[in-house]
């Protein structure tokens, strides 16, 4: 975690708002999900008022393959066991109904953002509503009827705008271009936080390990310090 002194203007990699918190991730990444889980919810706690800009870190593109779903069972699971306020669960559907793709999803989130749809705070809501349906309820957020279904639990959203915005294919080309300008010293990985200039992190608060590679050894766990949550939310307040 680090409060910087990085000039980080670039409207492309952090959002032009002084106030906006700029998060770069996957939604299939379960640190990123823990991330936005502590920064919101001690947002509320602090009855902070925090937009979150989303910008799309999609794994499959880098990784030239859907994350395998042994790599996201292992993570889910030290994770869940030591922060057990995310009431994430083990996949309860069958294998055949498992996630293949986040792209539509994140393409979906990155449609919200038009202010017809509802704009940065109904994309944040589109955002949290998927993450949940995928950890906490087993959903096969890659299907277009789950991501509108998401979206029908979101108060800011426009719905019948966002099923016209995704059938004209909005949001799905924002993902990859997102994807080239991550490819980028600056964007570390799924999540990584800005706040313009003054604050940037990946995957903040966390201290892990495998044990052997992914795929073949386990995460080790060993400490979550949620405190860079607050010294972000300091800076937005400011």
């Amino acid at each position: 975690m680090s409060v910087t002194g990085k000039q980080v203007h670039d409207p492309r990699l952090v959002s032009p708002d002084r106030g906006v918190v700029t998060v770069w991730s996957d939604i299939g990444c379960p640190w990123a999900s823990l991330g936005l889980h502590t920064l919101l919810s001690r947002a509320r706690e602090r009855d902070v008022d925090v937009l979150v800009d989303h910008r799309a870190f999609p794994l499959e593109l880098f990784n030239k393959r859907a994350t395998p779903k042994g790599i996201i069972d292992v993570e889910v699971t030290a994770i869940a066991g030591l922060v057990p306020a995310l009431h994430w669960r083990q996949w309860i559907g069958s294998e055949a109904e498992y996630v293949v793709s986040t792209l539509p999803a994140m393409g979906a989130v990155q449609a919200a953002k038009d202010l017809g749809v509802g704009g940065l705070r109904a994309s944040n809501e589109l955002d949290s509503s998927l993450r949940r349906a995928f950890y906490e309820r087993g959903r096969c957020i890659s299907v277009h009827a789950e991501i509108l279904k998401a979206a029908s639990m979101c108060p800011s959203i426009n719905l019948p705008a966002l099923e016209h915005a995704l059938e004209q294919g909005q949001g799905h080309a924002t993902v990859f271009s997102d994807w080239h300008i991550a490819d980028s010293p600056l964007v570390k990985g799924s999540p990584h936080f800005f706040l313009g200039d003054r604050y940037e992190a990946h995957n903040p608060g966390v201290d892990y390990h495998w044990t052997a590679p992914p795929g073949e050894g386990f995460v080790r766990f060993d400490h979550y310090d949620p405190t860079w949550a607050d010294t972000l939310l300091d800076l937005v307040e400011r």
